[in-house]
């Protein structure tokens, strides 16, 4: 006959210190998240869940996470991550639970001329958190753009220099009557960054197409500043948004550094 095994995570501890999060992280798994052309589309996510431990036990059972997301392995969205955090916090016994997850996003790009299509790939970050009287979730996507820049274009007498540089928003929706969040698609946050830059990112790009998106970037010069300021007025339209924070960060051409902006919001009253 096997001997009970001791259940050491569950004894008591006396430091009378509560700890805010832990879990596991850096758990690799197959999901599919929403895809506004395909429906679905599956990726590979990089995942971090915790809950909060009460100061007066010792730790937490480790395998019970990896347990619950099998048993909710599938479809990961805004709508369904809910469902992830209330069982945590049900089976640890928790006042809070937080799940993150990073993936790769994948699109298929047309270039502008020659009308050849590749798919490009976007990091992309869901963010859920449950306390005893709130859920929140945030989404987080990351856009390379191309800027060119407005001095350089005024002061040169031929050409003007540019760069590659990343726009990050990260967005949180305000709820529907029903309590679910209104709904964003991923690429809408990815066309709406694309808009706000000189030009945008191609993954195929033939002599046409780079000759396009060169004049195309030379008749737009944005600074990052720009930037910034573009992608959040065109967020503070979207009345589904509730907060966000825009980061743009341009890979400078002619210097060993790189320049930044950002900017947080919230819509007053939310």
């Amino acid at each position: 006959m096997t001997n009970k095994l001791e259940d050491v995570q569950n004894t008591p501890d006396f430091r009378q210190i509560p700890i805010d999060m832990v879990g596991v992280t850096d758990l690799r798994y197959p999901v599919y998240v929403l895809d506004r052309s395909q429906n679905r589309q599956q990726t590979v996510a990089v995942i971090a869940v915790s809950v909060n431990l009460p100061h007066d036990l010792k730790g937490t059972h480790m395998s019970r996470f990896v347990e619950i997301l099998n048993d909710h392995r599938g479809e990961m969205t805004m709508n369904t991550l809910p469902a992830i955090l209330r069982e945590m916090k049900e089976r640890y016994q928790a006042q809070s639970a937080r799940m993150e997850m990073s993936f790769p996003y994948f699109m298929e790009r047309t270039a502008p001329v020659s009308g050849l299509s590749a798919l490009m790939d976007y990091e992309c970050r869901f963010t859920g958190e449950m306390t005893e009287n709130d859920d929140d979730f945030v989404m987080c996507v990351k856009v390379p753009i191309s800027s060119l820049c407005p001095c350089s274009k005024a002061i040169s007498d031929y050409g003007a220099h540019n760069q590659r540089g990343y726009v990050t928003m990260d967005v949180r929706t305000g709820k529907n009557e029903d309590g679910t969040y209104k709904f964003i698609w991923i690429e809408e946050l990815i066309e709406l960054a694309e808009k706000c830059g000189s030009s945008p990112v191609y993954p195929l790009l033939k002599r046409p197409d780079e000759r396009h998106v060169t004049m195309q970037a030379y008749d737009n010069p944005v600074f990052v500043e720009d930037i910034v300021r573009n992608v959040a007025g065109m967020l503070m339209s979207d009345d589904r948004v509730s907060w966000f924070k825009v980061h743009a960060v341009n890979f400078e051409s002619i210097h060993n550094h790189s320049a930044f902006a950002q900017l947080e919001w919230r819509r007053t009253g939310e």
